[in-house]
């Protein structure tokens, strides 16, 4: 008799499966089951596996209303992922949460700079926010790149003004950030910055979700090398 069997003599409460794989698979074919056949036949069947990643991750439904993809925007980021650009992120949390080997793969390489000392020194000096500076230091170091925020709209806010002056050129966007303070307003200003996006409109959002959008993504692309 293994644990879960002893636990669901014990309890009464039978679970239905505990290995990784099948949990996972187990999991995307109960969101698609609730998503319903309708909705998943009639969604772009490219940007499916996103919407389902992140629902996966945050249990929330909604996105299926809010997760906005722009035109194209599915094959500018296997494009952006085939040529190994680097992806930026605007937390330490969101770097972690994306997978490395995944990215590794495709040469990617995954940088956070919110933690650096020029970055907190300057953003004191400044007083502008720490993740404004980082998207300064990215324009710099990585103007050619994938940009995923999952926190600070002011990234976002500083990411429009410099694509604007023509100082960074992300291949992608990835605007997921949460809260309530200039979060909306942000978001609706990438839409309009003519960047490839995949944006949560609303209040919604988070690092993980950002990672989970990165893991995606090259997850697809792992998947489309295999069919080659």
């Amino acid at each position: 008799m293994d644990w879960t069997e002893r636990l669901r003599e014990k309890t009464g409460i039978s679970f239905l499966t505990t290995k990784p794989a099948e949990i996972e698979r187990a999991s995307f074919d109960i969101i698609k089951g609730e998503l319903g056949e309708e909705f998943v036949s009639a969604f772009p069947k490219e940007q499916l596996p996103v919407l389902c990643r992140v629902i996966h991750t945050t249990a929330d439904f909604s996105y299926k209303q809010s997760l906005y993809f722009s035109p194209g925007v599915m094959d500018a980021a296997a494009k952006a992922i085939e040529s190994g650009v680097p992806i930026l992120t605007d937390t330490t949390m969101a770097a972690s949460g994306i997978n490395k080997r995944a990215a590794q793969s495709h040469g990617i390489s995954v940088h956070c700079f919110i933690g650096d000392e020029d970055v907190k020194r300057e953003a004191a000096e400044s007083k502008m926010t720490r993740s404004a500076i980082s998207v300064e230091k990215a324009a710099r170091l990585y103007p050619d790149c994938i940009y995923a925020v999952g926190n600070a709209p002011t990234a976002l806010m500083r990411l429009y003004e410099l694509i604007q002056e023509k100082k960074i050129c992300p291949r992608l966007i990835i605007g997921v950030p949460v809260g309530f303070v200039n979060v909306v307003e942000a978001k609706e200003l990438i839409l309009k910055a003519g960047t490839p996006c995949i944006v949560a409109r609303g209040r919604k959002g988070g690092s993980n979700v950002a990672a989970a959008i990165c893991n995606a993504l090259l997850y697809q692309a792992q998947k489309e090398e295999r069919r080659l």
